[in-house]
């Protein structure tokens, strides 16, 4: 059964009896790393609670990874916040401010600062990774085209600063890992093509375990997961899964 907490654990414990180094997204734009590394990378869109369960699981295995919350009371849990940072987990802003203020550039940049300095104030926000919503017509990375968020002291974001040349890119949106194809914004535009010449394409995470151990994937991995898709099989496993099914139909007709 895919996209259960037994499941992920599978998956840690595979890359690393396969090498792969885990590193946080400041750590891999540090440069501080050398032959295989995994990238395992969280937006917590909604459910916190998810991301601490993970988190502690990533724990368990002596791995770290980074967790992107938003600005936003489904998401932004102080408590649990804490806990994941104590672990040794990064934290950074998941933002949406080009959605939030109706395209305004100006408008977006005054309030990711304003949101930045508040959740800077639980934890330390070193890198950042933007929110897309299908349902938003903006682009909330456009804030950069005039800003930069280097000068705030931040590391990185991992749609602009990762060499997808060098970083094979896998994520979990739509509850499955090809979802790109029904994908808006969680995709790399021209490397998704190369990758499927390769054999790099998977559907479930079995997938990615058999391809992991037969060792036919890159050095470099960036794995994305959004932890309110993985769940113990119950109520709460059987709501995602059909929620997802549903608004998978839909993104695929608004990709169209």
């Amino acid at each position: 059964m895919d996209f259960t907490l037994s499941k992920y654990k599978e998956l840690l414990e595979v890359l690393k009896d396969a090498g792969y180094k885990p590193l946080t997204f400041s750590e891999y734009i540090g440069g501080h790393y050398s032959g295989r590394f995994v990238i395992l990378r969280h937006d917590v869109d909604r459910l916190p609670e998810n991301s601490l369960r993970i988190a502690s699981l990533e724990n368990g295995e002596g791995m770290k990874a980074t967790y992107y919350f938003r600005a936003h009371e489904c998401s932004w849990n102080e408590e649990m916040v804490c806990k994941i940072s104590d672990m040794g987990h990064e934290v950074g802003y998941h933002y949406e401010n080009m959605d939030t203020c109706n395209g305004n550039v100006d408008d977006s940049y005054r309030d990711f600062c304003k949101n930045l300095q508040e959740m800077s104030k639980v934890a330390d926000i070193s890198s950042i990774c933007m929110h897309g919503s299908p349902r938003s017509k903006y682009d909330n990375r456009d804030i950069w085209k005039k800003y930069s968020y280097k000068n705030l002291g931040l590391s990185g974001e991992p749609y602009i600063d990762t060499d997808f040349s060098k970083v094979l890119y896998l994520s979990d949106t739509g509850r499955r890992w090809d979802g790109f194809k029904v994908s808006i914004r969680d995709k790399i535009e021209g490397f998704q093509s190369e990758w499927q010449k390769r054999g790099w394409m998977f559907h479930s995470t079995n997938d990615i375990v058999s391809a992991v151990r037969s060792g036919s994937l890159p050095d470099g991995l960036m794995l994305t997961t959004h932890p309110q898709r993985w769940n113990p099989f119950g109520v709460r496993y059987i709501e995602e899964l059909l929620f997802q099914n549903i608004k998978n139909v839909v993104k695929y007709f608004m990709a169209k």
